[in-house]
């Protein structure tokens, strides 16, 4: 049974992207474009892994990882940020602080986000 990956992001181009290079690896993936429904879907799915931008309109990315942490029915799903802010400070903000799993800097490499992937679903 294939591992199920939500990512949220406003960005379709890059849903598209990531959808297409995660779908070859053969994991199934859900995207959402509108920041607002994603708890419900989260809570609905069940997904392995939650991929999450942080610039959204609507709602910030911080608020709904922060919204996912303290909901006991998603509180343990992992969590990558995949984001522009890409400054050293908002990476240990992300890692250090929030203690997301990942934290992936766009632009990246597609193999960055398959080794990322692999390590947190494999452990």
């Amino acid at each position: 049974m294939p591992k199920k990956i939500i990512y949220i992001d406003d960005d379709i181009e890059m849903i598209y992207l990531i959808k297409m290079i995660l779908e070859r690896k053969g994991y199934e993936i859900i995207s959402i474009n509108d920041g607002l429904e994603s708890v419900e879907i989260i809570k609905k799915e069940q997904p392995d892994l939650v991929m999450l931008d942080l610039m959204m309109p609507n709602i910030d990315g911080w608020d709904i990882y922060h919204q996912l942490k303290s909901n006991e029915i998603t509180s343990e799903i992992p969590v990558i940020i995949i984001s522009a802010k890409a400054q050293p400070i908002d990476k240990v903000l992300g890692l250090q602080i929030a203690k997301v799993n990942n934290y992936i800097s766009k632009p990246f490499r597609p193999q960055e986000l398959i080794d990322s992937i692999e390590n947190i679903l494999n452990n």
